[in-house]
């Protein structure tokens, strides 16, 4: 009888498990289970036989290597949701291998008609418009995200677990924490702090560090020296509030730790491309600064990311 050490991961309702035996692939066991508790202890022979036939809808593989008496979790799979999706309705191939993700639905339109050629609309489920044209020959994609860390949260896991998308690249506004950073300024997100509690679904017990892609980071900091943009781009820490209208007005005491600025989305994303085994990088302008009080208005802050986004898309098509 074979036992499964303890699985870290979140409470679900339905969860399952593909045992991939190293010296027969061909005897692979799918289970689909129930848990209740983030630390789970499996006793696969009575699973096998209570949950083998059990005829349950696949909602996630985490997929299990095994030695002689041993199971060890390894990643979740992708590619493990329906499409469509519950919130995105294109096609299978609808996205490019790089999306960009900007939290306003009409940004991700002027993106479409601004910068890309061939652009198609993919997705328009509750408002969320998605799509998929070129930018100098080749294939990228753009969609809004919507605010905050729970509305990236969904739309950047059902890219990254049912279209196969491998890069994302936050697009959007922050506000600045430091007194000389500039409106229209941009940043780009070595890192993202946060009040939020999202990372504690992931069942690890303690903080995670959320992080961007390296790779992304370097072909950033590229694209940066091409276009010339140096004076106008800082590298460094973002910090993503979970609340907009605080009781406690705290934000600024996150600059006494390096954060150049503060938004609403990175963090959860960077979590969730971690997660997947995926990349993502936040880029952000500068729509105005909490210390000077100097903002843009909205019809400002449109125009004034246009910078940021041809950072973007210089990004995303450097990446093999």
């Amino acid at each position: 009888m074979f036992n499964i050490l303890p699985l870290e991961i979140p409470t679900l309702k339905k969860i399952s498990v593909l045992l991939v035996p190293s010296n027969n692939i061909k005897k692979t066991i799918k289970l689909t289970l129930f848990i209740s508790s983030a630390a789970l202890f499996i006793d696969l022979g009575v699973y096998i036989k209570q949950y083998i036939n059990s005829g349950f809808e696949n909602f996630r593989i985490i997929l299990v290597n095994y030695n002689t008496t041993n199971a060890k979790f390894v990643k979740m799979s992708e590619n493990t949701l329906p499409i469509p999706t519950p919130h995105i309705n294109a096609p299978k191939d609808g996205f490019a291998k790089t999306v960009l993700m900007p939290g306003d639905p009409k940004r991700a339109k002027h993106i479409a008609e601004t910068y890309l050629t061939n652009a198609v609309l993919v997705n328009d489920v509750r408002g969320i418009q998605g799509y998929t044209g070129e930018y100098k020959g080749k294939k990228v994609s753009v969609m809004a995200s919507g605010m905050g860390i729970p509305s990236i949260g969904i739309y950047s896991y059902e890219l990254f677990h049912a279209y196969g998308v491998e890069n994302i690249i936050r697009v959007g506004t922050a506000g600045a924490m430091l007194p000389d950073i500039k409106v229209r300024d941009i940043i780009v997100s070595t890192g993202a702090c946060t009040d939020s509690n999202y990372g504690h679904h992931f069942g690890l017990k303690g903080t995670i560090s959320a992080v961007p892609s390296f790779e992304l980071l370097k072909k950033a900091d590229e694209a940066t020296k091409k276009l010339g943009f140096q004076d106008k781009v800082r590298f460094g820490l973002l910090f993503s509030s979970d609340v907009f209208y605080k009781d406690v007005p705290d934000t600024l005491d996150w600059a006494k730790m390096g954060c150049l600025a503060v938004e609403m989305e990175s963090y959860g994303l960077y979590l969730n491309a971690a997660r997947a085994g995926k990349k993502a990088l936040a880029i952000c302008a500068i729509s105005d600064n909490l210390i000077s009080k100097e903002e843009l208005t909205a019809e400002e802050r449109s125009k004034s990311v246009n910078d940021m986004l041809v950072l973007a898309l210089e990004t995303a098509i450097s990446l093999d």
